[in-house]
């Protein structure tokens, strides 16, 4: 999102403290979020935010039969392999979730766009700043 060819003063990373993981939902939603922030308050050409992370993991269930009869067509644990529900991706402690640059002076508008995706995933982040050279 924004502008990737363009070179920034800083980079901003917001960085997982635990290992989870995380639903493509919610990685959706933090990226909506953050971006929407820095659209409006920048515009385009003044930031580039990306989402690392990939949500390749496919989430699976198998359904429990309950009721009258449930018993009949209900197989338990024998190939209990379910039907995909979702994705999600495997985020490791110290891994880089969103990723973005700015010039100095959008940089408090750049911590509160990550501070406002941290919000909307399940886990506790910390937001590292580091200056490009």
């Amino acid at each position: 999102m924004g502008s990737p060819k363009k070179k920034f003063k800083y980079t901003l990373n917001l960085v997982s403290k635990h290992d989870l993981q995380i639903r493509d939902n919610a990685l959706e939603s933090a990226k909506q979020t953050s971006n929407k922030l820095l659209e409006t308050t920048l515009g385009l050409p003044a930031y580039h935010l990306k989402l690392k992370p990939y949500p390749h993991h496919i989430l699976r269930e198998n359904p429990l039969a309950a009721g009258a009869g449930a018993d009949r067509f209900s197989t338990g644990m024998q190939r209990a392999f379910g039907k995909p529900i979702g994705n999600a991706t495997q985020v490791k402690k110290g891994d880089i979730i969103f990723h973005v640059s700015v010039n100095k002076s959008n940089l408090e508008t750049a911590k509160t766009a990550l501070t406002r995706a941290s919000k909307k995933l399940p886990c506790s982040c910390t937001i590292q700043v580091a200056e490009n050279k």
